[in-house]
């Protein structure tokens, strides 16, 4: 393995320098004014530098036209919060069981310590991010959830304060865009009992892409995109293909509420649906805006 230096961005040739912007040009065209939701979470959300480039990243296409709105996890910073409690978390089917206590710590991980480091970071890009949770403007309007049990049929898995989405109302995001500002959205709906609700923050994701006709949904992953049984890369799927997958168990665990609300955004008027891996830096920027992308692009048909 070679130990010489990698090359930065300032010292590249100012003809690929060139290029690249040439290239995304026709991707900023086509984009400009359309509405990009970006899930993140994952390594991108725990590494600095990662962090930074996904600040950039999103940072850019605002002010290259677009309009991007972040709905985050945190499912690493609640594990440590719980394990800070000697709670331990557990997972039923991809999803987190949360009993009075644990919704606590969501509340206060997710609405307050992810929620405010997000804003920060765009912030101290250059961006003007604004936090809310699904309380703000009644946007994540929740209602009790009862899972199916996959190993028997019929029968249903309590998870605790664990919500459906009943209800997105989006205007409180679009005064945001319209302003300029940057929504970063905690994954906290918010029922008519008075109770938050943890919502998987993917499925959060893939609704609000639908109700705001989203032109893109991005999920930020640890892994290279869609892989199949073999673990090579996907990297276009339709929904059939993902249909069969999900029948022969290719997909499965926590992958499972990701391409599940990946393929019901894509079959809902979101064109097209990106599994990208949030461990490569400024992934979004290649996956939106060059020729070749960095993990799997799902559409409906």
């Amino acid at each position: 393995m070679s130990d010489s230096p990698s090359i930065t961005a300032a010292q590249l040739p100012s003809d690929i320098k060139a290029e690249v912007l040439s290239e995304a040009l026709p991707y900023i065209r086509r984009f400009h004014g359309k509405t990009i939701v970006v899930k993140y979470g994952g390594n991108a959300m725990t590494e600095e530098r990662l962090q930074r480039s996904f600040a950039h990243d999103v940072v850019l296409l605002k002010l290259v036209g677009l309009n991007p709105i972040v709905v985050h996890g945190g499912g690493p910073q609640i594990d440590n919060a719980l394990q800070r409690l000697g709670k331990q978390g557990k997972f039923i089917q991809g999803m987190r069981v949360t009993d009075e206590e644990t919704m606590e710590v969501v509340e206060w991980v997710l609405g307050g310590q992810v929620q405010q480091d997000i804003v920060m970071m765009i912030n101290a890009a250059g961006g003007k991010a604004v936090g809310l949770t699904g309380k703000d403007g009644g946007l994540i309007q929740a209602t009790h959830k009862l899972m199916d049990d996959r190993e028997h049929p019929g029968e249903k898995i309590d998870l605790g304060f664990v919500g459906d989405i009943a209800r997105i109302e989006p205007a409180v995001v679009k005064a945001l865009q319209d302003d300029q500002f940057i929504p970063v959205i905690s994954s906290i709906g918010y029922g008519e009992d008075g109770n938050a609700y943890n919502i998987n923050a993917d499925v959060v994701a893939g609704k609000m892409a639908e109700v705001l006709g989203a032109e893109k949904l991005v999920m930020m992953t640890n892994t290279p995109g869609v892989l199949d049984k073999d673990g090579k890369l996907l990297t276009r799927l339709s929904a059939a293909t993902i249909d069969a997958m999900f029948d022969d168990g290719t997909i499965s665990g926590g992958m499972l509420p990701k391409i599940s609300s990946a393929l019901d955004a894509a079959r809902n008027g979101v064109n097209s649906v990106h599994v990208v891996d949030g461990r490569v830096p400024h992934c979004l920027l290649l996956e939106i805006l060059t020729d070749k992308g960095v993990g799997t692009m799902i559409q409906g048909a």
